[in-house]
C-alpha cells in the first residue's frame, strides 16, 4: 500500500480532524515518479505545536527546493486517533500524500524537549517498523534525529540510526548523495551508516561503544572502527545571510501557538547565562542583514496573508539593527494593517517606547525574566542584570501606563539558599511598592497585578552547570511552598500571585537531560506501559517511570541529585558543541564564586566558538 486516507467516518470521531488532512496553503506537492528521496519530517507532538516550530519550516522549504527530494510532514496522533489506528491497524501517514511513513527513505524527528521521548517511540511503532535501530533492514526508513536534545542523544540513541549535530542547512546534501548511492547498490544498511558517520556533523550511535566504570559513570564512548571520528563536531551556517529561509511557510488549518510570519533575526546569544543550553550550543552569534529581513517580511506577508509578524532569536534586544527593523516594521505594517508582535525585550526606554506603539497597554502584561530572586544568585547564573535595572525598568513601565507585570524565576539553582529563594517574593513586593510610589492615585487605571512564576532548575549538557546537582523532588516542593509562604507575608500580597511548576516532570527532564544509553530501556518500558504526551500534564504519570526505573535496576537520583566530579566523563563528551569543556569548567568555578563574566561583544572569553570563523567572534 503506497497511499491511504482516513475515512470521513473516522475523522468525525476524533478531536480536531483538520490535524490530519493536509492540503494547507503553501503545502508542497510533487510528482512522486520524479523523486529519488522521500523524507518524512516529524515533530513528535500534536499538530498545533509542531506547526509552530521554525526549524521544520526551514528544512521543509530547503529539502523541497531539491528536484530529487520530496519532504512531507507527520506529527504525533492525539491519543484519540492513536487508539483508533492501533485498533484498526492503520499505519502512520504523512499529511502531503497520506502515504505510510514506512514507505519513506528517511524519518527525520526533531528532539526539542526531553519529555517528547515516548512520542518518538509512538511515531516509530505506528509507522510499522522496529523501534530499535539494530533490528531494522534496508527496507526500513533511516531514522535521523535533530534539534537541541541531540547534544546528549544517548538516552534515545538505540532508537535512532543517525543524529544530525548542528544546523541543518550544512550537511544534508552530502548525506543525500551517499543515500542515493546506497539505494542504487547492494551496500548494506550497516555499510551505509558506517560511511555516513564520516560526514561532518553526522553521529551514528551504532558506530560507537559505551563502556562504564564500576560506580555506574561512563568510562568512554569510542568508535568501533578506526576511520570513524572520535568526536563529532557540530556544523554551523557561517554565512547567515545566505542561509535558505521559507518565503512560503505552510499555513496551519488550526490556530497554532506561533501562527504568524516569523523573522529569524539572529542565531546564538552573546549573554552567556550559565543555566542556558541554547545560549551555549547555538554559538557563535550571527545576525541577519536588516535589509534582507525587510525584504523577507514583505514577501512572506504577501505569500501567507497573515495579519501578524514577529521576530525570533534567543535575545532579540541584542540584535544591533533592532531599532531600524522595528521602526520599519511599525511604519510598513501599519499601512498593511498587520500587527507587530514583540518578543521578550530588555526593558529600556527604547523598548518601552516601541511597546507603547504596538500594544494595547490595558490588556498586555510586561514580562521580565530576573531568573533569580537575589542579586547574589543573578551573579551566580551570570544573568547580567541588577536589581536596579529591574526596578528602573518597572518604574518606566508604570509611568508608561502598564499595571500588569509577569516575572519568571527558577528555583533550585546551584548554591541557592532559602534567603535567595525568598528574594523572589521580596523583589515582587518591591516592584509592587514602586507602582504606588510612581503612579499618582488619580492616574491609576485598573488594578496592579504582579504575577511571579517559578520553574525548577534542570542542569543541561554543554552548560557550566552540567556538573551541578538538582534538588530532590521533595526539596523542590518544600522550597516552592516556602516562597509562597513568603509571598503571603508581604504588604501588597493581594496584588501578588505566585505559581510553580510540576516537580515530577522537572525531575524526569533532569534524568534524561544528562542520562546515558542505559535509560533507553526505561523509556521503552514506560512507553509500553502507556506513556505518551508526557509534556502534557493530563497524560503524564510518574508512576510508570518509577516502575520502569525499578524494573531496570536504575536509581534515577544517580542522574539528578549527584554533583559530578570535575573530571568525570560525560555521556556526551564525544560530541563537540563548539564550546570547550575547559571553558565550561572555568565558568563553573567562576559561578560558585559569584563572579560575572562579560558578554561576547564586550570581551571574548575564549569559549571555542571562534573556530567556526563566523559571527560575533569576528566583529559581525
Amino acid at each position: 500500500m503506497s497511499k491511504l486516507a482516513l475515512s470521513d467516518e473516522i475523522l468525525m470521531t476524533v478531536e480536531k480532524p483538520s490535524r490530519y488532512i493536509g492540503h494547507e496553503v503553501n503545502m508542497v506537492e510533487k510528482d512522486l515518479s520524479k523523486i529519488d528521496i522521500r523524507f518524512a519530517m516529524c515533530f513528535p507532538d500534536v499538530y498545533e505545536i509542531g506547526m509552530s516550530y521554525l526549524g521544520i519550516q526551514i528544512l521543509y522549504d530547503m529539502f523541497n527546493r531539491r528536484e530529487d527530494t520530496y519532504c512531507e510532514r507527520v506529527y504525533s496522533p492525539w491519543p484519540d486517533l492513536d487508539k483508533i489506528m492501533r485498533e484498526k491497524n492503520i499505519p502512520l501517514f504523512t499529511l502531503e500524500t497520506q502515504s505510510p511513513v514506512k514507505d519513506f527513505d528517511f524519518l527525520g524527528i526533531t528532539l526539542q524537549y526531553e519529555m517528547c521521548y515516548t512520542n518518538i517511540l509512538q511515531v516509530i511503532e505506528l509507522s510499522g517498523f522496529p523501534i530499535y535501530a539494530e533490528e531494522r533492514s534496508k527496507d526500513d526508513p533511516i531514522v535521523i534525529g535533530g534539534g537541541p536534545c541531540i547534544y546528549n542523544p544517548e538516552p534515545v540513541a538505540p532508537f535512532f540510526d543517525i543524529f544530525y549535530i548542528g544546523e541543518g542547512e550544512v550537511s544534508y546534501n552530502d548525506l543525500f548523495i551517499l543515500y542515493k548511492k546506497y539505494k542504487a547498490s547492494d551496500m548494506t544498511r550497516h555499510e551505509f551508516l558506517h560511511e555516513a558517520s564520516k560526514i561532518k556533523g553526522i553521529y551514528v550511535p551504532s558506530m560507537y561503544e559505551c563502556t562504564y566504570n564500576e560506580d555506574g559513570t561512563v568510562n568512554n564512548v569510542s568508535p568501533i572502527y578506526p576511520d570513524v571520528p572520535k568526536k563529532i563536531k557540530k556544523v554551523v551556517v557561517t554565512d547567515f545571510n545566505k542561509a535558505p529561509y521559507p518565503m512560503k511557510p505552510v499555513i496551519p488549518y488550526l490556530r497554532a501557538t506561533q501562527d504568524r510570519v516569523v523573522l529569524e533575526v539572529m542565531r546564538g546569544c552573546i549573554r552567556g547565562c550559565r543555566f542556558c543550553q541554547a545560549g551555549m550550543i547555538y554559538r557563535p552569534t550571527r545576525q541577519k542583514n536588516v535589509e534582507l529581513l525587510k525584504k523577507y517580511a514583505n514577501e512572506m506577508l504577501k505569500n501567507t496573508g497573515y495579519e501578524e509578524i514577529s521576530l525570533s532569536s534567543l535575545s532579540t534586544s541584542d540584535y544591533l539593527s533592532l531599532k531600524d527593523l522595528l521602526e520599519y516594521l511599525m511604519d510598513e505594517m501599519d499601512k498593511k494593517h498587520v500587527n507587530v508582535s514583540l518578543p521578550s525585550l530588555r526593558i529600556d526606554a527604547f523598548s518601552l517606547d516601541v511597546m507603547k506603539k504596538v500594544q494595547d497597554i490595558k490588556k498586555v502584561s510586561l514580562t521580565f525574566a530576573p531568573e533569580a530572586g537575589s542579586q547574589r544568585m543573578r551573579d551566580v547564573i551570570n544573568k547580567g542584570i541588577t536589581e536596579e535595572d529591574i526596578l528602573n525598568g518597572s518604574r518606566d513601565a508604570f509611568k508608561g501606563g502598564w499595571n500588569k507585570v509577569k516575572l519568571y524565576f527558577m528555583l533550585g539553582l546551584p548554591t541557592e539558599t532559602d534567603e535567595d529563594a525568598e528574594g523572589i517574593a521580596l523583589l515582587s513586593e518591591k516592584i509592587s511598592e514602586l507602582y504606588f510610589e510612581t503612579v499618582p492615585k488619580e492616574e491609576r487605571v485598573g488594578t496592579l497585578q504582579i504575577t511571579a512564576s517559578a520553574s525548577y532548575f534542570v542542569p543541561k549538557p554543554f552548560t557550566p552547570f552540567q556538573w551541578a546537582p538538582m534538588l530532590g523532588r521533595e526539596e523542590y516542593v518544600a522550597r516552592a511552598r516556602h516562597v509562597k509562604d513568603t509571598f503571603n507575608l508581604q504588604l501588597n500580597k493581594k496584588r501578588l500571585r505566585f505559581a510553580y511548576h510540576d516537580q515530577d516532570i522537572s525531575v524526569l527532564e533532569g534524568v534524561f537531560a544528562r542520562g546515558d544509553r542505559k535509560l533507553a530501556k526505561v523509556i521503552y518500558d514506560a512507553y509500553k506501559a502507556g506513556s505518551i504526551f508526557d509534556a502534557w500534564t493530563e497524560f503524564f504519570d510518574m508512576e510508570r517511570y518509577y516502575k520502569a526505573f525499578r524494573d531496570n535496576g536504575i536509581d534515577y537520583k544517580f542522574y539528578t541529585e549527584r554533583e559530578r566530579d570535575i573530571d568525570e566523563v560525560f555521556p556526551w563528551d564525544h560530541i563537540d558543541a563548539g564550546v570547550s569543556k575547559s571553558f565550561l569548567k572555568s565558568e563553573w568555578e567562576t559561578a560558585r564564586k559569584g563572579i560575572v563574566t562579560s558578554n561576547c561583544r564586550d570581551k571574548c572569553q575564549g569559549c571555542g566558538g571562534a573556530a567556526f570563523g563566523s559571527g560575533v567572534c569576528f566583529g559581525q
